[in-house]
């Protein structure tokens, strides 16, 4: 599997016209204040198998009349990061990132959820291991994403069994890496989301320790840059965007076989590994009302009292409900 490379390869994948790729575009409003589309470039950081395929293989930038410039990343974090500066407008990550980034001081905001199956991360173990339950991890080396949706399910995981981090030997390292190190048994276990599960399953014959259902929440969220949120052309891009991407994610549920084959061709995923990742990772498209702001409350709670970030957040500052519309049929 390749690894995806951060931030450096962007590719123009939609839209027609011209527009300005950094900064705002402020050559799209017109005289009498709407805004020309056509004159908009909108940034997108996108990780594997994601945002770009799904809108693809749902027919979604079919007259999509503005630019997308597509940046890929190895996970949510450093996505994050190209979005406190402003390098990108928006991008989807997992339940955690925003909780990091938001403590580090970034100049983030959550504008769109989806509420994704429990049971898309898990922690796995090796095929030939002796661990048979969560207290067995105790002194451990556990591969993670640090920041990531995986740092939120090990941390519940553990807090279940009555551990903490300090009870393991964890180790920070991205997907790509977290595999090569699982493969060879660097690793006693490893922390992750779909489609890495799945493919470590088919390739090494993983086993699932335990997935994520009963572990709290898994939001999916689009997450933008405060500098394109001030912008009203990139506002009214991001708008017809997530208004695509939900119904990309209500498509992808219903048409899983279709899903599952243009995302093997496009990532490079043998079909079996996709078919299995795309029915455990049905996302729906939710309201960003109380109830997601409060399990994400919950969970950025977890990690300032487990002492893995600084202070405690009010996740409500980090959220703007303004796109709440796009979603189809208002669900909640």
């Amino acid at each position: 599997m390749k690894r995806l490379v951060t931030a450096l390869t962007l590719l123009v994948v939609a839209g027609a016209g011209c527009g300005n790729s950094a900064g705002g575009d402020t050559a799209a409003i017109r005289k009498d204040g709407s805004v020309d589309l056509t004159k908009v470039t909108l940034r997108v950081g996108d990780q594997k198998a994601g945002s770009q395929a799904l809108l693809q293989a749902a027919s979604e930038l079919t007259g999509v009349k503005y630019k997308i410039a597509w940046s890929q990343f190895t996970s949510g974090p450093p996505l994050l990061e190209a979005a406190n500066a402003a390098a990108i407008d928006v991008g989807a990550v997992g339940n955690t990132p925003p909780i990091f980034a938001a403590a580090a001081g970034s100049k983030i905001t959550i504008v769109a959820a989806g509420a994704q199956n429990l049971a898309a991360q898990a922690v796995l173990v090796p095929k030939t291991s002796s661990i048979r339950t969560i207290q067995e991890l105790k002194g451990k080396k556990i591969a993670l994403a640090k920041g990531s949706s995986a740092h939120a399910l090990l941390l519940n995981v553990l807090k279940r069994a009555g551990l903490g981090f300090g009870d393991i030997r964890p180790q920070y390292l991205q997907p790509a890496d977290a595999l090569s190190a699982f493969s060879s048994g660097r690793v006693d276990a490893w922390s992750i989301w779909d489609p890495y599960a799945a493919q470590a399953e088919a390739q090494t014959g993983a086993r699932i320790l335990v997935d994520g259902n009963g572990y709290g929440t898994n939001y999916a969220f689009n997450v933008a840059s405060s500098e394109a949120l001030k912008d009203k052309a990139k506002v009214a891009a991001i708008r017809d965007y997530l208004a695509r991407l939900n119904r990309a994610y209500v498509w992808a549920a219903t048409h899983q076989p279709q899903w599952a084959k243009t995302w093997a061709q496009q990532v490079g995923l043998p079909l079996p590994v996709a078919t299995v990742a795309v029915r455990r990772r049905v996302t729906r498209p939710v309201r960003l009302d109380a109830g997601v702001i409060d399990g994400e409350q919950e969970l950025a709670d977890a990690f300032s009292g487990a002492a893995l970030i600084p202070g405690r957040l009010k996740i409500a500052d980090f959220t703007d409900p303004r796109f709440n519309d796009t979603v189809p049929g208002g669900s909640s």
